[in-house]
């Protein structure tokens, strides 16, 4: 478990260093785009800086704020806080998270925060309402060792920036396309529209594919790793089990869902083949490990 938290924190180190660079180069562009001369690469340094530091500070108000999430409470969701009370012995946890609702028929939860003593765990109401106590604590405790495996810092961390480096992809292809240089000297400036054009277009390219990857090298081991913890909390591998497969079978969208947090959830929030009644499996690309494996996996623990 040490080498797994030591780990965590080299990658989001490293992921926050090319995320700095990434953002610190497309800035420049921009900024070299509408002529702001030497001053471009203090822009863009600044900029990146500042948002690599917003990004690591507040990803987690800024994931419960896309998720819709509302703080619970103990008068409407006291089976939830019993639950967390009861862990906190069990999972070695010194600082209690915060709990968070989002309204949502669909039963999932997540894991946010950028430490065990910043973070928080939301579920939706249909996990409430339809898991029984010991499924409920199965979720629970597995985003407990999503806390206590430092997993949440480099979710979070990647969400975000992520997210933010697309957003900044197409408002640089948006300024190159629609806003261009001023004409000073004709063919200087069409050759420097044709390369910055040429950029514009690999990074909007590139931006979705490298967010996908971001998001890859999370690694679907840390699923399993998070199951077997829990088991490791609970000492009950049924109750997880069971919620695995309620969580699967249920045919409910989740309406907040997006593709940047999709990974965060316990279990990936869309349901593409719900209807098709094919075993859903585990892709190159998926971002989770398929459920049929990590209930699989669980019951070879047993």
């Amino acid at each position: 478990m040490f080498e797994n938290i030591r780990k965590n924190k080299i990658e989001s180190g490293v992921i926050i260093g090319i995320f700095i660079l990434a953002i610190t180069l497309i800035v420049y562009y921009i900024c070299n785009a509408l002529e702001l001369g030497t001053f471009s690469i203090v822009i863009a340094l600044c900029f990146s800086i500042g948002s690599a530091w917003g990004s690591y500070y507040y990803s987690d108000k800024i994931v419960l704020s896309l998720n819709k999430a509302r703080p619970a409470t103990k008068e409407e969701d006291l089976k939830l806080v019993n639950i967390l009370d009861a862990l906190m012995l069990s999972s070695g946890l010194t600082t209690k998270p915060r709990l968070y609702v989002v309204d949502d028929l669909q039963p999932n939860a997540f894991a946010t925060g950028r430490n065990p003593e910043n973070a928080v765990i939301c579920v939706t109401t249909g996990l409430l309402e339809k898991l029984d106590y010991y499924e409920l604590e199965g979720v629970i405790a597995h985003e407990m060792s999503h806390i206590k495996n430092y997993d949440i810092r480099l979710s979070c961390v990647v969400s975000v920036m992520v997210g933010f480096m697309v957003m900044l992809s197409d408002l640089f292809t948006r300024t190159i396309f629609w806003g261009g240089l001023k004409d000073k000297d004709n063919d200087n400036n069409n050759k420097a529209n044709g390369i910055l054009m040429l950029i514009g277009l690999v990074f909007l390219i590139l931006s979705p594919i490298f967010g996908s990857l971001m998001q890859l090298a999370l690694s679907r081991k840390r699923e399993f790793l998070a199951d077997s913890t829990a088991i490791e909390f609970t000492r009950n591998p049924e109750g997880l089990i069971s919620a695995l497969e309620k969580l699967e079978n249920d045919p409910n969208q989740l309406e907040v869902a997006n593709s940047a947090t999709a990974n965060m959830y316990i279990i990936n929030p869309f349901k593409k083949d719900s209807n098709n009644g094919r075993k859903r499996t585990t892709s190159i690309w998926s971002t989770h490990p398929s459920t049929q494996d990590r209930i699989e996996a669980l019951r070879n623990l047993k």
